[in-house]
C-alpha cells in the first residue's frame, strides 16, 4: 500500500510566493524552457511578455507574446502600466504590471521570462525575486540555435551573437545558473523546479 505523504505545513503554508526570473543570453532557448515547464502544469503563473515586433507564423498572441503596436506599447509606458521594459533589438518589450500584481494576492509564484536588462530591472523592484540564468553547453551548439531560427540575416545573426555573447558575461548577477543543453530541455526543467521548491523551504532569517 502506498503512502501519501502531506508535505504541507504550518511553515510552508505563510511562505510568500515567489517572483522567478528566466534570463539569459538571446538565443540560449528561454522561450522552449518555458513553455516545457508549461506543459507540466506547474502551478506557477506565467507572465506573457507585450511586444511591439510582428508576429511570427508559429507564434500565439497571449500566449507566445501579447503583441500590440508600437503606439499601444508607448502608451503602456506612458501610462506606467509596465514593470519593466527595453528596446530589444529594435523592438519593445515589457512585463505588465497587473499579471504579476494579480497573482501574487492570489498567492501563486510569478514567472517571468526576460532579457538580461530585464532581469535587474526586476530586481530593484523584486529584491526577493529568484533570479535564474540560461547558459548554452557551448558556442558551436549556441550559434546553430541562431541559425535554425531562421529569422536573421548573416549581418543580424552577428551582431546579436556579440551581443549574446556580452550578456553572458553579466552572469554573477544572477543567483543561480542552469546549463541549457541541446536536447535535454526536460532536464533543465527538472533543474529549475528543484530550485524553486528549494528557494519555497529556505528558511529566511529575520534581521
Amino acid at each position: 500500500m502506498q503512502i501519501m505523504c502531506d508535505q504541507t505545513s504550518l511553515l510552508t503554508l505563510t511562505n510568500k510566493p515567489l517572483v522567478i526570473v528566466l534570463s539569459g543570453p538571446s538565443g540560449v532557448g528561454k522561450d522552449a524552457v518555458l513553455k516545457a515547464m508549461q506543459r507540466r502544469g506547474l502551478a506557477f503563473h506565467f507572465v506573457v511578455t507585450t511586444t511591439d515586433r510582428p508576429k511570427r507564423a508559429e507564434e500565439v498572441n497571449g500566449v507566445d507574446y501579447n503583441f500590440v503596436t508600437t503606439r499601444r506599447f508607448e502608451e503602456m509606458i506612458r501610462d506606467n502600466e509596465l514593470v519593466e521594459y527595453a528596446r530589444v533589438y529594435g523592438d519593445y518589450k515589457g512585463v505588465p504590471k497587473i499579471q504579476i500584481e494579480d497573482a501574487l494576492a492570489s498567492g501563486k509564484d510569478v514567472v517571468l521570462r526576460v532579457d538580461v536588462q530585464g532581469a535587474a530591472r526586476v530586481r530593484q523592484l523584486f529584491p526577493d525575486s529568484v533570479q535564474i540564468f540560461l547558459v548554452p553547453e557551448n558556442e558551436t551548439q549556441w550559434y546553430q540555435r541562431f541559425r535554425n531560427r531562421r529569422t536573421e540575416t548573416e549581418v543580424e545573426l552577428e551582431r546579436r551573437m556579440d551581443i549574446a555573447r556580452d550578456e553572458l558575461k553579466l552572469v554573477n548577477r544572477f543567483d543561480y545558473v542552469v546549463t541549457n543543453a541541446t536536447d535535454c530541455l526536460e532536464q533543465t526543467v527538472d533543474r529549475i523546479a528543484a530550485i524553486i521548491t528549494a528557494e519555497h523551504l529556505k528558511v529566511k532569517i529575520e534581521p
